[in-house]
């Protein structure tokens, strides 16, 4: 393994050239500050005026959404999540690490959005009712003007039953394409890792979308996927590595956080810092949420990356500037996590290339760590989430208690600032959790 070249160095000369990179391979837990953040390298092919035709697309959709998922009627057919504070949890992991976090924790509850109950909800959603637009424009004459709830008709549902969709995914992206699909009239296929959960493969085929299942991980499903939808001419396969549809689904979050913040009457601005902690795997979700967080509140936000200290492929990519020419794998670490969403050993290359200036850090953290604040946090307030969706909650410990995050703040000059900052940790996913399933999570804390 010593005597590998990876990107033309030994691994030996990688270890001389970036010191973390020992801690990672031996999967430790680390904090890691971009030295690029704020340098403005890296052109992004997503802008503002693309997020904004986004939300105008999601917006004709709401009486379509609205209609077919009766759930989201309180929100008038948008898709979107709560944003609680959650004190009690604040208290306890200060207890428990011995840490003051200074300033507000919340927790955006992506874990519980409609239709599909996890952050994939957004990305995945969007993207398929954006191919569904535009067949229906070409042919079936929809207009802008018209009601979406058209879209519901037989009429339709003939037209897509021409039409497939494909995806690869290690569980959450699968569910939330495989049900919007389905429900427009779609066919459906889901190219599922080997780390995918059983429940999720079982809740997509009872829904008549064809699983295919692979004993590699989640880069092997993506590009079989990617090669069995190039044979199919009316097969659109939604490419969670390089898709700029899905990062602009994500990206829409940002303008609804910003309002809920004002209803909350929570400030973001120079002296109020907004913190935010996001689980990562490929990188889509947590890329586009970051992008439009970025368009929203400028400097004034500063993000962080959470992956398994067995899966830390972004934060590597990132770290040696190779991107997507690097896996996890070619430093000898496994990509083996009960995170199933994070499972991922090789970063979008969009997404990363995306992060190089705007992305204030990433920290690793342990499996056994995820379950014990899975338990803490349903203890503390009554919030059930999948062990991926509390990878985000480890990043204020880190950020107070780490010598990497006092030394961010240090930088940053915010130290004075941090009594009225707000920490928000975006729990990705959790709420379809079957019953049996959460209490086997809870018993590994």
């Amino acid at each position: 393994m010593e005597k590998q070249k990876i990107a033309g160095l030994s691994l030996i000369e990688w270890k001389e050239k970036y010191p973390l990179l020992k801690k990672l391979i031996k999967t430790d837990e680390v904090f890691w500050l971009n030295p690029n953040y704020g340098s403005n390298q890296g052109i992004s092919i997503v802008q503002a005026e693309h997020v904004k035709a986004a939300e105008e697309r999601l917006e004709r959709f709401a009486q379509y959404i609205v209609h077919v998922f009766p759930e989201t009627k309180p929100t008038n057919g948008i898709i979107e999540s709560p944003l609680v504070e959650i004190p009690s949890m604040k208290k306890s992991i200060e207890e428990s690490y011995m840490t003051d976090i200074s300033g507000k924790l919340l927790l955006k509850c992506d874990s519980h959005l409609p239709i599909s109950g996890s952050i994939k909800a957004r990305g995945g959603i969007y993207e398929v009712l954006k191919r569904a637009e535009e067949i229906a424009m070409e042919h079936g004459g929809l207009k802008q003007s018209d009601n979406y709830e058209i879209l519901a008709s037989d009429k339709f549902k003939e037209l897509f039953s021409h039409y497939s969709i494909a995806v690869g995914s290690t569980g959450n992206l699968g569910l939330s394409i495989g049900i919007i699909s389905a429900r427009l009239g779609f066919k459906v296929t889901v190219h599922m890792s080997a780390d995918a959960k059983q429940w999720k493969k079982d809740k997509l085929r009872n829904l008549g979308v064809i699983v295919k299942e692979y004993e590699d991980d989640y880069s092997k499903a993506v590009e079989e996927g990617r090669k069995e939808a190039s044979l199919d001419p009316n097969c659109h396969f939604i490419d969670d590595e390089n898709s700029k549809d899905l990062l602009l689904g994500y990206a829409t979050a940002a303008t609804r956080l910003k309002n809920q913040l004002k209803g909350m009457s929570i400030p973001v601005d120079e002296d109020h810092p907004l913190f935010v902690y996001l689980p990562c795997g490929v990188g889509g979700g947590p890329g586009g949420i970051t992008y439009g967080l970025k368009l929203a509140f400028e400097d004034d936000v500063h993000c962080f990356f959470a992956e398994p200290t067995h899966s830390p492929c972004m934060l590597l990519g990132l770290a040696t500037e190779l991107h997507d020419k690097v896996s996890v794998q070619d430093f000898g670490i496994d990509n083996k996590t009960e995170a199933d969403g994070l499972a991922v050993g090789r970063s979008s290359e969009l997404v990363s290339s995306m992060m190089t200036s705007i992305l204030s850090g990433s920290y690793t953290i342990q499996d056994k760590r995820l379950f014990d604040l899975l338990r803490e946090l349903a203890e503390t307030e009554g919030y059930y989430l999948e062990p991926s969706a509390l990878a985000g909650v480890y990043g204020p410990v880190q950020l107070f208690s780490s010598e990497e995050g006092k030394q961010y703040l240090k930088d940053q000059k915010l130290q004075e600032k941090m009594k009225q900052s707000t920490h928000i940790i975006w729990a990705t996913g959790g709420s379809m959790v079957p019953k049996v399933m959460m209490e086997e999570y809870l018993t590994k804390s």
